[in-house]
């Protein structure tokens, strides 16, 4: 099996920046996709970004150019860089990779919270 360990969570200003991050460890063999999601009070999960092995991303549109998403192969991590954050960035931020062996694995989640 796997685990996965959310780390960086935090309450900032608005216009502040965190980095989250989120390693697994365990019975890892090779990890395709990397995302990560977030859930907001009342509301659906969303998809926030996304990684490929190869290091494509993609995002939702309310954090392009704010948010960046990267992953370390090596340390079997994956990153979020959040600045200039907003109040309505406010949520649980939870990490989601794919593993070939394990199919999707969630991380426990990490509260984000931007003060206006």
């Amino acid at each position: 099996q796997v685990q996965l360990v959310e780390s960086g969570g935090g309450l900032v200003q608005a216009g502040g920046s965190l980095r989250l991050s989120c390693a697994a460890s365990g019975s890892i063999f090779s990890i395709n996709y990397m995302d990560w999601y977030r859930q907001a009070p009342g509301k659906q999960r969303e998809a926030v970004a996304a990684i490929t092995r190869g290091g494509s991303s993609n995002y939702a549109d309310s954090v392009k150019g704010r948010f960046t998403i990267s992953r370390d192969n090596a340390k079997n991590t994956v990153y979020l860089q959040m600045n200039s954050l907003k109040p309505e960035d406010t949520a649980v931020y939870y990490c989601n990779i794919n593993f070939v062996r394990w199919g999707d694995v969630w991380g426990q989640g990490t509260q984000v919270t931007v003060s206006s």
